[in-house]
This record gives C-alpha cells, sequence and structure tokens, in this order.
C-alpha cells in the first residue's frame, strides 16, 4: 500500500473509533464485564491459531537475528496465554472508575458542582514485540469505555493479528459494539506518523517501544503523548542490608525477566560491604549466565570474566542478560547516581535503616521506589490494577503502572436553580 492508501485506512479508522466510543459509554459495567469475560474464553478457544501464527512469527524472529530475550518476549504458548485469558477475567473484576464520584460541593450561591470520571474517548495504543500488550491494552481501554486502535511491531503481526480476531468475534457476540477495538492490519512506519497526526478522532496516544519508536511519535504527535521510555533500573545495598536477600532480590530484578522495562540494569554496592557482597552477588550472577561490567573495585571482587564498565554502560538499558555494576561512597551518592542517568522508571534500596530507607525514597525522582523489594513488582497486574497499558515514566497525567484510572478523565456536572452571574 503507498502511504496516502494507508494514511485514508487509518482515518477511516479513526472515524469508526470514534462513533465506536459513542457507543461503548452506553454499556453499563455488567455489559462490559460480561463481553470481556467472553472475550477471555474466546482467546482460549482460539489457541490453535494464536499459537500457529505466533510460530509464524517466531520463525521470521529467529531469522531475522532477534536477540533471545527479544524472542522470550514474542513467545506465547499455553501458560502465556492462559495468563493472557485469566488477565481479561481479572480486568473483568475490578471496579469500573467511569461514573466514579470524586468530589461534590455546593457553593454559596447554590450552584451544585459535581466531579465525575469518564472514558477519555478514543486511545491509540503503538507498541512493539509484546503480543500480550494487544489483549492488555483493549481490555482496559473497553473497561473504561474506550475505543482503542492498536499498531502493533511487525515482528508479532501474525499474533497480533489472531488475538485481535479473537477478542473481536467472541466480544462481538456478546455486544461488543462494532469497531471497539481495531487493530491496524498493516506495519508500514507510515502508519505511525499518520496516526499521530490524526487528532480529530485520536484523544490519547501512548507508545510502548523503543527509544526510537517513542521519539517519532513525540515529535509528529498533535495530541497529548504518555510516554514510556527506557527502563533504566537501579538497585542499591546499603552498608546494613541482608546481604542474602540483597544478592536474591538482584538476581531477581536481573534475571527472572531481562527483556522487560522493570528488569535490573546497574547495580549499586556501598563500598563498605563490596568486599563481602560482589562476590556473594557474582558467583549467582554468573551461574545465571549474567555478563558483568563493573568499575574498578567491583572487577577486584567479582568473578574473572567481568569485564569493565564505560560511561555509557551506566545509562544503558540493555534488556538482556547483562548487568554494570558501580560502587558508592554514601546513599547520597547512590541518589546522585541514580538522578543522573536513570530513566525515572524503577529504583529498589535494600537496606535495614527506615530512615536511611526513606531518605532515598523521598530523595529519587523515580515512578515507582521499593525497599526491601525486586525492581520487577513495578507492573500493573502485581500493584492489583489487572492488566497494565504501560507504565508511564512522564508526570502528567498518570505515572508508574497505567491501570485503570489512569485511562479517564473528568467532568464537572453543574446543577442551579436559575442562578446568574452578576
Amino acid at each position: 500500500m503507498t502511504s496516502d492508501e494507508i494514511k485514508t485506512a487509518i482515518l477511516d479508522m479513526g472515524r469508526k473509533a470514534r462513533a465506536a466510543s459513542r457507543e461503548l459509554v452506553k454499556l453499563t459495567s455488567e455489559q462490559k464485564n460480561a463481553i470481556l469475560i467472553a472475550m477471555a474464553d474466546g482467546v482460549m478457544g482460539a489457541e490453535p491459531e494464536i499459537l500457529e501464527a505466533n510460530a509464524q512469527d517466531l520463525a521470521n524472529a529467529e531469522g531475522n537475528g532477534l536477540s533471545k530475550a527479544m524472542i522470550d518476549r514474542l513467545m506465547l504458548d499455553h501458560k502465556r496465554l492462559v495468563a493472557i485469558a485469566d488477565a481479561l477475567r481479572e480486568v473483568a473484576a475490578l471496579p469500573d472508575p467511569v461514573g466514579e464520584e470524586l468530589a461534590d460541593w455546593t457553593r454559596p450561591n447554590g450552584l451544585r458542582i459535581r466531579k465525575l470520571r469518564v472514558p477519555i474517548g478514543v486511545i491509540g495504543i503503538i507498541f512493539e514485540s509484546r503480543p500480550n500488550v494487544t489483549a492488555d491494552a483493549a481490555s482496559l481501554c473497553f473497561k473504561t469505555s474506550n475505543a482503542t486502535i492498536l499498531r502493533g511491531g511487525s515482528e508479532a503481526i501474525h499474533s497480533n493479528n489472531a488475538i485481535a480476531a479473537a477478542m473481536q468475534s467472541s466480544g462481538a457476540k456478546a455486544g461488543l459494539p462494532d469497531d471497539s477495538i481495531q487493530l491496524v492490519p498493516f506495519t508500514d512506519r507510515s502508519s505511525v506518523e499518520h496516526m499521530a497526526q490524526m487528532d480529530q478522532f485520536i484523544d490519547l496516544i501512548i507508545p510502548r517501544g523503543g527509544k526510537g519508536l517513542i521519539e517519532k511519535v513525540v515529535s509528529t504527535a498533535r495530541m497529548p503523548v504518555i510516554k514510556h521510555y527506557d527502563g533504566v533500573c537501579h538497585v542499591y545495598v546499603h552498608p546494613d542490608a541482608d546481604l542474602d536477600m540483597a544478592a536474591a532480590i538482584a538476581v531477581n530484578s536481573k534475571c527472572q525477566k531481562p527483556g522487560v522495562c522493570n528488569a535490573l540494569e546497574t547495580l549499586l554496592v556501598h563500598r563498605e560491604v563490596a568486599a563481602a557482597f560482589y562476590p556473594k552477588v557474582g558467583a549467582l550472577l554468573q551461574k545465571a549466565g549474567v555478563e558483568m561490567r563493573g568499575d574498578e573495585m567491583a572487577l577486584t571482587h567479582l568473578p574473572a570474566g567481568a569485564k569493565p564498565a564505560v560511561e555509557s554502560d551506566w545509562g544503558t538499558e540493555y534488556l538482556d542478560l547483562i548487568l554494570s555494576l558501580r560502587t558508592v561512597a554514601s546513599v547520597d551518592e547512590a541518589i546522585e547516581h541514580i538522578n543522573a542517568y536513570g530513566s525515572h522508571h524503577t529504583e529498589s534500596i535494600i537496606t535495614r535503616d527506615e530512615a536511611v530507607a526513606r531518605h532515598f525514597m523521598h530523595n529519587i525522582d523515580s515512578a515507582v521506589v521499593l525497599w526491601n523489594a525486586s525492581t520487577r513488582f513495578n507492573d500493573g497486574g502485581e500493584f492489583g490494577f489487572g492488566a497494565e497499558i504501560g507504565i508511564s515514566t512522564d508526570k502528567l497525567h498518570a505515572r508508574g503502572p497505567m491501570g485503570l484510572a489512569e485511562l479517564t478523565s473528568y467532568k464537572y456536572l453543574v446543577f442551579g436553580e436559575g442562578q446568574i452571574r452578576g
């Protein structure tokens, strides 16, 4: 297709989404929940078709030389498909924020003012790699009565199409309005630009992917953008930390799923425990196949094979089994490093000292800061939000894991008895 043909198709999707958004606000919470449960059943009922489509994507990914971590993000199996269906059911079970009263007051002139949550309208989601985002994003937007236009990456196009088709067909049978969930069927890069400029139909756009994709959307978008920039996440080990706990948290943060945004990328260790801690954590990281890049003191205590870190390592999101390690002289030096090199995503401190922990948590400028816990807990599901639309590194209007409430706006209803302004 030519760029003009793609633009015409995208505009048509936008018109349909706007019309669908007006139908979605008419659905009750009970109707939406029944549709979501039908979608979950539909995904499992289409398991053979979805896994066959995913196998095609995986074969293409291997042929194109994608990393093991990226292929793992792309891969679906029965267990992961069950998780997608379970996430849909979890969203159905969550309270519906639409219509929630945020405030209610009466002015001295007798005007009563109510502030209510309402849908945003039409949300565009542009994402890469992970096909579960198709279901997660669509379900959260639908639960909040927003129409959705999804544009996935070329590496997952067959998987995304199969998941979207299963949700659309099963949802329609349960009462899903036409065009409530649409997936852009082509992956030409011009489709991103056309979506970003379609402010007459799309109210909000959320890019999830690499820095290049996000910067392209930000530079061309005519509507608000909620960004999901790099996940350069840190764990800091304070001198009074339980070192066994610290090692377990560091390994889990790095290795449990290295190709995701909340995986650990830089481990900061106070110099007072460097000699005791680096050999302990280094042995575990080496066993897990992690390439370690350390500063001079770290290299003194890490296993053979660790490499010298260079300046660029401190700001790199590896999304792979690679970890940078740096020694610091104080909690304030750790804070200074994180605020300078981090991406304002996820940081954790390991310490027994509550005052130190609170000092760290107060002074770190990141969306989520943890105390004695893995960075992998920065996740909508782990926060009890059900599925998540993403993890925002912005400060407006959403920050951190985005669940249902973050996909709503609000409006004011004003009730009078004939008042006029003098």
